[in-house]
């Protein structure tokens, strides 16, 4: 059993930066490609991006590409997404999640119900 904690979230204004971590313990990290995903009030959780077991790929949601970037340090056991350039249309509850699905193509990552664990939330506000 994987548990993940979420951790870095706050209030920024639009066009300041903020950095999500999830600390994963439980299982062996690496054997985990992990993602982030996003939901606000009345809406389905929405994918903003994945990396695969060993890092090697990356994949994002339009909205944030070229913003956010995400990564992992296995020898931490931990993935963050660093969030740039935030808009109020970044406002939301941030989810990091890990599926034991073990592929190259990160694509293939961004529904979520291809994760197996998930972290509490860290909520994610930015004013204009």
């Amino acid at each position: 059993q994987v548990q993940l904690v979420e951790s870095g979230g706050g209030l920024v204004q639009a066009g300041g930066s903020l950095r999500l971590s999830c600390a994963a313990s439980g299982g062996t990290f690496s054997n985990y490609a992990m993602g982030w995903f996003r939901q606000t009030p009345g809406k389905e959780r929405e994918f903003v991006a994945c990396i695969t077991w060993s890092g090697g790929s990356t994949y994002y949601a339009d909205s944030v590409k070229g913003r956010f970037t995400i990564s992992r340090d296995n020898t931490e056991n931990t993935v963050y997404l660093q969030m740039n350039s935030l808009k109020p249309d970044d406002t939301a509850v941030y989810y990091c999640a890990a599926t034991r699905t073990r592929t190259n193509i990160p694509v293939t990552l961004t529904t979520a119900t291809k994760y197996d664990y998930w972290g509490q939330g860290t909520q994610v506000t930015v004013s204009s």
